[in-house]
C-alpha cells in the first residue's frame, strides 16, 4: 500500500467515524432529555411518525411521551443536524475565500443583517414565533451578504479577501447601531431578540425546519460545486486564472453558498460563531486544505458538535435548560484555546 492509499484510507475512517459518531448522537437526541423515557417509549414514537402518509410531523400524537418525542426532540435534532452542518461548511469557505483563519459569519455581515431585521420585523408586526420572524432574519441575512459583497466590488471590479472584511466590519457596525436602536424602541423586541442572539434550538418546532431546509440544500449543494475552484484559488488569483479559473464566478458561487447556509443557519438558531470559527481548524487537522475534503468533515463535526451541545444544555440544568450558544462558549472556547496552543494548526 503506497503513502498515497494510506493517507486516503485514514481520510475515509475518519469520515465514517464522524457519521458513526454523528448517527450515536441524534439518537441520544431524540431519547435524552430534561423527562426521562423508556427507550421503547421512544422507538414507539419514532416508528409512529416515520409511518405517518403525510411525512413524520403530520400525525397526531397518541399520548403525552409521544408528543415530547415528536413534537420537541425530533424538530429540535433534526434542526441541529442541519444547521450545525450549514454552519461548519459556511465557516470553511468563509475563511478559504477571505483568507482569514478568524473568519465566520458575522465577518461578512450576516449576523448582524439577520438580528437587524428580525428585531425589526418584531418590533413594527408584533411576531413573537420564530416561524413568523424567520422569513425576515433570513432576508436580513442575505441583504447584509450582497450589500457587503456589492460594496467590496466596487472600484476594481472584484471582492477581493481584504476588501470583503473590510465591508463587511463597516456594515455590521451599521447594522448593529440600527439593531441597538430598535431593540431599545420596543420591549417585545428587546425580548425576542435577546433569546435569539445567544443561539438556540429550543422552541423551533417543525415547521421551521422545513422553512430553512431547501436553502440549506441549495447552498450545500454550491459548496461543494464551489470547493474545486477554492482549492485553486488558494494558489492565488494569478495561479487560478492560468488553470482557467474564472476568479470572480468562482467566488461569487462560493459566497452565494455563504450567504445560504450562514443565513438560514442563522435565521433559524441564532448566531453560534464558535462552529463557524472552530470547526475547519479542527478539519483541516484531519483532512489538510483540500476543500474537497475539508467540507464534508466540516460540516459533519459542525452538526456533531451542535447535537452533542444540544443535548448537554438540556441535561446539566434540569428541569430548566441552557441553549447551545451557551453551551458551545463555555465548553468550546477553552477547548479551541488549548487546541491552538498544542497544536500547529493548518494553515489556509
Amino acid at each position: 500500500m503506497t503513502p498515497l492509499d494510506t493517507v486516503r484510507r485514514r481520510r475515509l475512517t475518519g469520515l465514517l467515524l464522524l457519521t458513526t459518531l454523528l448517527g450515536l448522537a441524534i439518537v441520544a437526541g431524540v431519547t435524552v432529555g430534561a423527562r426521562s423515557l423508556a427507550p421503547g417509549t421512544v422507538y414507539d414514537a419514532v416508528h409512529h411518525a416515520l409511518a405517518c402518509p403525510g411525512g413524520p410531523f403530520s400525525c397526531a400524537a397518541d399520548s403525552t411521551e409521544e408528543q415530547i418525542v415528536r413534537g420537541l426532540r425530533l424538530p429540535r435534532t433534526a434542526l441541529a443536524l442541519v444547521c450545525g452542518l450549514a454552519l461548519g461548511i459556511a465557516g470553511a469557505l468563509i475563511q478559504g475565500y477571505t483568507r482569514n483563519p478568524l473568519a465566520d459569519a458575522g465577518l461578512l455581515g450576516l449576523n448582524a443583517g439577520a438580528a437587524f431585521l428580525a428585531a425589526l420585523s418584531v418590533y413594527l408586526f408584533a411576531f413573537s414565533a420564530p416561524e413568523q420572524y424567520i422569513w425576515f432574519a433570513f432576508a436580513g441575512a442575505l441583504i447584509a451578504g450582497l450589500v457587503v459583497f456589492g460594496i467590496s466590488a466596487v472600484g476594481g471590479g472584484k471582492a477581493s479577501p481584504l476588501s470583503l472584511v473590510l465591508a463587511g466590519a463597516a456594515v455590521t457596525a451599521f447594522l448593529q447601531a440600527m439593531t441597538n436602536a430598535v431593540i431599545l424602541l420596543d420591549a417585545s423586541a428587546l425580548d425576542t431578540y435577546r433569546f435569539w442572539v445567544v443561539g438556540t434550538v429550543a422552541g423551533r418546532d417543525a415547521e421551521v425546519f422545513w422553512q430553512v431546509l431547501p436553502f440549506l440544500a441549495v447552498g450545500t449543494l454550491l459548496s461543494v460545486v464551489a470547493s474545486p475552484g477554492l482549492n485553486l484559488l488558494s494558489l492565488g488569483e494569478e495561479v487560478a486564472r492560468g488553470l482557467g479559473v474564472h476568479v470572480g464566478r468562482s467566488r461569487a458561487l462560493g459566497l452565494a453558498a455563504v450567504v445560504l447556509l450562514s443565513g438560514a443557519a442563522t435565521a433559524a438558531v441564532g448566531p453560534i460563531a464558535f462552529l463557524g470559527l472552530a470547526v475547519p481548524h479542527l478539519a483541516r487537522v484531519l483532512t489538510g486544505p483540500d476543500y474537497r475534503r475539508l467540507i464534508p468533515y466540516s460540516g459533519l463535526l459542525g452538526a456533531l458538535l451542535l447535537v452533542v451541545a444540544d443535548i448537554l444544555g438540556r441535561v446539566v440544568a434540569r428541569p430548566g435548560e441552557l441553549q447551545v450558544g451557551v453551551i458551545l462558549a463555555a465548553l468550546g472556547a477553552p477547548f479551541f484555546l488549548a487546541f491552538v496552543r498544542r497544536r500547529k494548526l493548518v494553515g489556509l
